[in-house]
């Protein structure tokens, strides 16, 4: 929208909240001179950003105006803003991060609680009509499982920067007691606490559902001045850290569709187009074990240039699950319905 339709939206919505009775079309044609096709679009503008307008009939026309004035609304959520708050909430409870999920919700429901009940009662029927008709689809894998208090605690020794104590059930140590010095916290199909065990410069990941009686200790600890979560996290493709590697692929011209250009196998990642139609990807990452079973999912559609030892990983758990999977397998025992007896059912 140009400076000037930015500007006839805001004067058309100064004159709908000043006028009592409100202006129909007609009169905002005549008030901003303005064509009657360009009176809609700016009406229907007005609307969408002070959606406690009101629409009253007057006669055979309609008269449009915005009680209570414009000041307050322009900090109030839209319809688009209030469904996308809505689906962040959905997400992250069905995620890893269920303790941000239930911080949304509240976030929410304070939004709600704030706005005007004029302006929530026109945009709930929306709100819930497309609330129904959007979902962001389940991803099959584990959920992982979080203690809030723990959460709690570590995001108290980050910010007093803390060594933690606590005891771990896995690992070469399983089942005794730690100390680390937490750099941070990595969600997703697992969480995890990053930072090195006490003495120790190597940094490792332990996974939130194996810690055990977690404590803050008195001695302070942080990461180094020069750590970068973000960049820790994009040095490999998965959460566990080895040596990095090179790593080169080529998508196949088939497998190449209207959505390759936004899709992301690393946020560093370079692409190269062939003149076959193919694409050479490269980035510089750790990881291979998941990202072979990624790229098991692109089945002919990618080939793996470099590292060999990524098309090996590659073929060896094919191997291994094509080897379990070839034998014939035995039928399950299923049991009768409850409330049927074994002379019900036929042999």
């Amino acid at each position: 929208m140009r400076h000037e339709k930015a500007e006839q939206v805001l004067v058309l919505a100064r004159l709908l909240a000043a006028n009592a009775e409100g202006l129909t079309l007609d009169e905002i044609v005549q008030r901003l001179n303005v064509g009657r096709r360009t009176a809609e679009r700016l009406r229907d503008a007005v609307w969408r950003i002070f959606p406690q307008m009101e629409e009253k009939p007057d006669g055979s026309t309609k008269r449009f105006h915005i009680p209570g004035g414009i000041e307050s609304s322009f900090n109030s959520p839209t319809t688009e803003e209030l469904l996308a708050l809505s689906k962040a909430v959905t997400h992250f409870k069905n995620s890893a991060m269920k303790e941000d999920g239930a911080a949304f919700e509240r976030l929410e429901q304070k939004i709600q609680a704030a706005m005007r009940p004029q302006a929530m009662r026109k945009i709930s029927p929306d709100l819930e009509a497309l609330m129904r008709a959007e979902l962001i689809a389940l991803q099959a894998g584990p959920r992982a499982i979080e203690a809030p208090e723990m959460l709690t605690a570590l995001r108290d020794a980050l910010l007093r920067t803390r060594m933690v104590a606590f005891t771990y059930s896995r690992g070469s140590k399983k089942g005794a007691s730690r100390k680390v010095t937490p750099y941070g916290i990595i969600f997703g199909r697992m969480n995890y606490l990053v930072g090195p065990e006490e003495g120790a410069t190597k940094i490792k990941h332990w996974r939130l559902d194996r810690i055990r009686d977690l404590k803050l200790t008195d001695a302070v600890a942080t990461a180094p001045a020069d750590f970068s979560l973000t960049e820790y996290a994009q040095a490999s493709f998965a959460f566990f850290h080895e040596a990095p590697e090179d790593v080169v692929l080529r998508v196949m011209k088939h497998g190449i569709d209207d959505n390759f250009e936004r899709w992301q196998f690393h946020p560093k990642q370079t692409v190269e187009y062939e003149p076959d139609g193919s694409a050479i990807v490269r980035f510089r990452a750790s990881g291979m074990l998941e990202l072979a079973w990624h790229l098991f999912t692109w089945r002919n559609n990618i080939q793996i240039i470099h590292p060999p030892s990524l098309r090996e990983k590659l073929t060896s758990e094919l191997a291994i699950a094509l080897t379990f999977h070839e034998s014939p397998v035995a039928p399950a025992r299923t049991s009768p319905p409850e409330g049927t007896s074994t002379s019900d059912v036929a042999s």
